[in-house]
């Protein structure tokens, strides 16, 4: 007999369709798993015969032969168990085939039947709801990590069913009590606030002009001068992740096997690897594919802290990503587009003491800084919107109060935010915009005009550094929220990206 079940195999952080061929016949016992599978695919066989076993079933002494299509696709990982057993239960009679009709099925089987978590439930979950399933079975503890998908809407419904053993199965027909849809929630957590950053005006500035338009940025400055304090408190001036965002979000935590709690479901991304990380590591690789640091600060914050230790590949692998907003990983069978819509922040010291820009007198020779930094490469500099130098607070303004909150700035970073999602729609903010958008959005009077062009001849802006003033002046603007860009704005816009073109 021959049964079919549908699941899901996950390459980088989105679910491919499968179909679970299993056909039981009479011959000599034997259980073949085809179609790409990797050693933990075929591990099923052994996992599969005896969890059936010790659920009660009966593992029928025949060939079994199981495909999995389509076979030019790779299959990895163990969440194939619990559809390859239910498709043997179908196959040899121990389950009615219209149990399987429109049904997906993800889970790794333990060997006294339970059924395991798994990692990618949410890209499966969403993957059965746009193919039109009525239902979709996963582990007990991937339920309400599944149901997220029902935040969205989709072609079909797919009510999520979570199942502790393989002996649930027979509850597939007509489940009783199918998962509700969670609560996505925005709690920031940990009572970082942006008045804990005690003077540093200027900073306070750039950063507030980062947050309002998603613009990179920079901090160069001698350390314990407060920038890894301020890259920690930007994303409490940050909007919270619309709905369809959350999920994007949530979708690449969920193909990571890390997602976060629900009560933070809305918070963004913050990411800040070390600096020995490798460069797949950082922009995504490996085999399979899989996402790396840049990805999983999609719609959030990519922090690199000392950026110039980072290895130079690594850096340099960030170039077209930061520009696309997704990265493509290309191996010999396939290649997996990874999502990277990111807003990076990175900080840096002057020198390799770190005390070129300080009081202090600095150690290093001026070959030694020069070595430093072009550690930092042009191309990739110029991709930064925003370079703000930080000097040390004096002692009145550590002893001072504290400064303007996170929640008042992030009042002004909304009402910005929402002038230019009116401008070129939900969810996209002044750093997305293509240039044409930009150019036309500007609307610079005669002054303004004037302005950036003596900026750019005085600097030397480049045709990209030209369109990220522009931007940056934008944002500025709408900040104010004046419906044009004048001369302040763009003069404002130059002082925060010359430093960039230095």
């Amino acid at each position: 007999m021959l049964a079919s079940v549908h699941t899901f195999a996950l390459l980088g952080v989105e679910a491919r369709d499968v179909l679970v061929e299993v056909d039981v016949r009479g011959g000599l016992p034997a259980f073949s798993i085809v179609g790409l599978p990797d050693a933990a695919v075929r591990e099923s066989r052994e996992r599969v015969r005896v969890a059936l076993g010790n659920s009660g079933f009966e593992f029928p002494q025949k060939r079994i032969t199981v495909s999995l299509a389509p076979a030019n696709l790779p299959k990895a990982g163990p969440a194939f168990d619990l559809a390859i057993a239910a498709g043997v239960l179908a196959a040899s009679g121990q389950l009615p085939l219209s149990l399987l009709n429109e049904v997906g099925l993800a889970g790794e089987v333990a060997l006294d039947g339970s059924v395991r978590p798994i990692v990618g439930a949410l890209p499966m979950a969403l993957r059965a709801r746009d193919a039109g399933l009525r239902l979709i079975g996963v582990p007990r503890a991937n339920e309400a990590e599944a149901a997220l998908a029902g935040v969205l809407p989709a072609n079909g419904p797919a009510a999520v069913i979570g199942l502790d053993r393989l002996s649930q199965l027979h509850e597939l027909g007509a489940p009783e009590n199918p998962a509700a849809i969670p609560e996505l929630g925005c709690d920031s957590g940990g009572g970082a606030d942006l008045a804990q950053l005690r003077g540093q005006l200027g900073l306070r500035r750039a950063l507030e002009v980062a947050a309002a338009g998603g613009h990179s940025l920079l901090m160069l400055g001698p350390p314990g001068v407060g920038k890894s304090m301020a890259a920690r408190r930007l994303p409490s001036i940050l909007p919270p992740l619309a709905p369809a965002e959350a999920i994007e979000a949530l979708s690449v935590a969920s193909a990571c096997g890390r997602l976060p709690a629900l009560s933070r479901a809305r918070s963004r991304p913050f990411r800040a690897p070390h600096h020995t990380i490798s460069c797949a590591g950082l922009v995504g690789g490996g085999t399979p594919p899989r996402p790396g640091e840049l990805s999983r600060a999609h719609r959030g914050l990519l922090f690199l802290d000392e950026l110039p230790e980072f290895s130079r590949d690594a850096l340099e692998a960030l170039r077209q990503p930061l520009e696309e907003g997704r990265i493509v990983v290309a191996r010999a069978r396939h290649s997996v587009s990874l999502p990277c819509r990111t807003m990076l922040v990175a900080a840096a010291n002057p020198c390799p003491c770190g005390r070129a820009a300080g009081e202090l007198e600095c150690d290093c020779s001026p070959g030694a800084i020069r070595r430093y930094r072009s550690r930092i490469s042009g191309p990739l500099a110029d991709r930064v919107d925003i370079t703000a130098e930080v000097g040390a607070p004096s002692a009145r303004e550590l002893a001072a109060g504290p400064g303007e909150a996170s929640e008042e700035v992030r009042e002004r970073v909304l009402a910005a935010r929402r002038l230019q999602a009116g401008r070129l729609g939900a969810g996209r903010c002044n750093a997305e915009a293509a240039v044409e958008e930009i150019r036309r959005d500007a609307a610079l009077n005669a002054g303004a005009a004037r302005t950036l062009a003596d900026g750019q001849a005085s600097l030397g802006l480049s045709g990209r550094g030209y369109d990220r003033v522009l931007r940056l002046a934008r944002t500025i603007a709408d900040l104010a929220g004046r419906e044009a860009v004048n001369g302040d704005d763009v003069a404002e816009a130059l002082t925060l990206r010359s430093r960039a073109d230095e």
